[in-house]
Parts: C-alpha cells; structure tokens; sequence
C-alpha cells in the first residue's frame, strides 16, 4: 500500500462560480475541468500516491481546492477557517476526512482567517502568508496549533497575488521557487531561485526528483530539469482562470505515512 495519502476533492457543479480577485473571469468549462482534475489525481496515483476522496460539496464553488481548508504538521490536522466566508463551509468533509484517517484535529476560531494555501512548510518552518485570506489571528493560531510540535512558523506579506504558494513553493532541498514580480519579499527566504513563468512557481514534491507542474509553464519546467529535476507535467488550465494551481488540488499527507 503507498506510504503517501493525498486528499483530493472532485469539482462541483458551480465550479464556474469560483471566486477570483487577482485576475479578470475567464470562462470556465466544467467538462473540460473534470478531465483535467481526473488526469491531475491519476499523476498523483502514478507516481505512488494514494488518493483519499473528500465528500463532494456541490454548493460550494470552490471546493475542488481542497488545499486552503487544512494544513497538516505531523499528525494534527488544523482545519482552516477560509478568509472568503462563502468558502467556510468546504471545511465539514475534510473535517470528517482526516479524522478517519487517524489525525489528531485542531480548529482555526474566529476572529482568525486561514487559508490552507497560505502555507508553505519546509521541513520544519512553516512560512504563512499574511494577506487577503489569512489574517494576524489566523497566523497566530498556526503558531499556537504547530510550535508546541517543534515548528517554526514564519509570517509572510502577500499582496500580489491570492496564497502565499501562488507566488512560491519549494524544491525538494528546501530552495524557494517563485516569479519574481508576484513575489512581495523574496529576501524573508534562505535560499530563492526565480523562475520565468508565474505558473511555474508551483510544485508538488512527488518523490525523490519528479516534481508535479503545469503544462502551462515550459521554460521553468526546462530550467528545472537542467538542474536535476523530472517535470510530471498536467495540463490544469480550467483551473487557473479561477487562480488555482497544482498545489490547490489536493493535500498531501506524507508526514503521517512517510
């Protein structure tokens, strides 16, 4: 059985209806959008993740970015309290996910904001950003959830851009990637590579070398191949005209199976 757990979460009916803040409204095709959430969750699969399905939330938008309602440090779940109050009822069946799947569960209370896309964990430092949908007191709540756990929690301006990992992710050695117009401070990370492509500060850490990324960013996954990596390339582009990026689709668990 793979040691690594993915949550993933089939788009709805209303998916159209996303929000989007830092972009114009493209139009979306459901259809076209299922396909590509199917071929993004058969990656994960290939590359020896196991997909835990989330409870469908047809009422709710956003829900296929199952991301921004938990963030996992070890064993704890830390269920978001998203900063767009029409997303908070996303966090129910994820709620109920990761209590089956053995996680000890904590809770963001109001007055704090957080979006699970706001979190970038390296190791053991957890960078959030502070921005649109992740406020002082939700930033504080991560402290309080994941320090006790031996993190260290690191906040982050985020102005450009909606999450924190729409601007940056990291690498397998713990090196920021990040498009550097969309980034507000690149200087808060030891080590920072600039990429060519905004999509191309994405990466989901498959395993060893393989680095999942969107078909949309060529030149980075080129850069990042002639430095050792292996691009797993998906086309997620449905997605990103709703600001969605190859994180956003799924949460992935490998600190409780790795």
């Amino acid at each position: 059985m793979p040691s690594k757990k993915a949550l993933v979460r089939r788009p709805g009916p209303r998916l159209a209806e996303g929000l989007v803040t830092h972009i114009e409204r493209d139009k979306v095709d459901a259809g076209l959008a299922l396909e590509q959430w199917e071929a993004y969750v058969e990656a994960l699969r290939t590359h020896g993740w196991e997909t835990v399905e989330v409870e469908a939330a047809e009422d709710c938008p956003d829900s296929v970015f199952v991301e921004d309602t938990v963030v996992m440090y070890r064993n704890v779940a830390l269920i978001a309290r998203p900063g767009a109050e029409s997303r908070r009822e996303e966090t129910t069946g994820v709620e109920e996910a990761v209590a089956r799947l053995g996680c000890s569960v904590n809770w963001v209370w109001d007055p704090g904001t957080l979006d699970g896309g706001d979190v970038l964990k390296i190791d053991d430092t957890i960078y959030v950003g502070r921005g649109g949908r992740t406020n002082a007191a939700g930033v504080q709540q991560v402290r309080a959830a994941f320090e006790p756990l031996g993190a260290r929690v690191v906040a982050v301006p985020v102005s450009k851009v909606l999450h924190l990992k729409s601007a940056v992710t990291a690498l397998p050695d713990g090196t920021v990637i990040g498009h550097i117009p969309k980034v507000d401070r690149p200087s808060l990370f030891p080590r920072f590579l600039s990429v060519p492509e905004e999509s191309g500060a994405h990466v989901v850490l498959l395993g060893g070398d393989r680095l999942l990324m969107a078909s949309s960013a060529p030149k980075t996954a080129d850069l990042l191949a002639d430095l050792g990596h292996e691009p797993v390339l998906v086309d997620i582009g449905e997605f990103e005209k709703l600001e969605g990026c190859v994180t956003c689709l799924s949460v992935r668990m490998r600190e409780l199976y790795a």
